[in-house]
């Protein structure tokens, strides 16, 4: 059975980190590996990390696009997957991953992210969901309908075989954001891309820091002109970091 490593890029995530990492110490069967590699946090991520049982790389770029090539570049498995340090996974994880990839069709694979403060917020969740179909629908429909494109993100702990994401090039380590969907276009030249019907559990921090109504016109707006070819550097400055 294949096995599968597990990539995490950190930028002053110590609130979240140990939750995640937890979670992956419970997984059944357990993940070959898990590699993190931090940005230059200058919080205790980098002290978290190495507490536990990980591969651990520092970079000097805070980079998302970049830190997931380099942890691909060290990954051992012929299974990647990319989880966000504040996304919870399920304990089958591993199992759920071989057997989505057993099917040599299907080239990339994500999960249902569930959006999480205090409580599940539904309807952020929900649009979530519908814009991994929306979006490709309305802007690449030969592809959606022909190639089974999705977009997925990176809240939904996306994952492929190693060799095909070498082969097509990984992340473009210049795109500051959407690295994620611009994989998915790349990745669905290979084969067909898929959104499980299992689900992880990622942080609401984005909403609760804008708003429900500014988060969803700011994340549509970004998906919208993304699709129209704006430049992802000039979209990254409506996209702050929030920790």
């Amino acid at each position: 059975m294949a096995t599968v490593s597990i990539i995490i890029p950190t930028l002053n995530e110590e609130k979240y980190l140990p939750l995640v990492l937890d979670r992956l110490m419970q997984l059944n069967p357990p993940a070959h590996e898990i590699i993190v590699v931090d940005g230059s946090s200058h919080d205790r991520t980098c002290d978290v990390a190495q507490r536990y049982p990980v591969i651990f790389k520092a970079v000097n770029v805070a980079r998302r696009s970049l830190q997931m090539n380099e942890g691909a570049k060290i990954a051992s498995s012929d299974l990647i997957c990319f989880l966000h340090a504040d996304t919870l996974v399920p304990i089958n994880l591993v199992t759920t991953i071989q057997d989505t990839l057993g099917s040599q069709k299907i080239a990339l694979g994500g999960f249902i992210s569930l959006m999480k403060g205090n409580r599940i917020s539904w309807p952020t969740t929900s649009l979530n969901f519908i814009k991994t179909y929306l979006a490709p629908l309305l802007y690449r429909p030969d592809r959606f309908f022909g190639n089974h494109l999705r977009l997925l993100f990176g809240d939904q702990a996306m994952f492929c075989r190693r060799a095909d994401f070498l082969q097509c090039g990984g992340f473009n380590d210049k795109l500051p954001i959407m690295e994620e969907a611009d994989l998915c276009l790349k990745m669905n030249r290979i084969g067909k891309i898929k959104q499980i019907s299992q689900t992880v559990v990622s942080s609401d921090r984005r909403l609760n820091h804008w708003g429900p109504w500014k988060a969803h016109f700011i994340w549509f707006s970004i998906c919208a002109l993304w699709a129209l070819r704006v430049s992802p550097t000039w979209l990254k400055k409506f996209y702050t970091e929030i920790r």
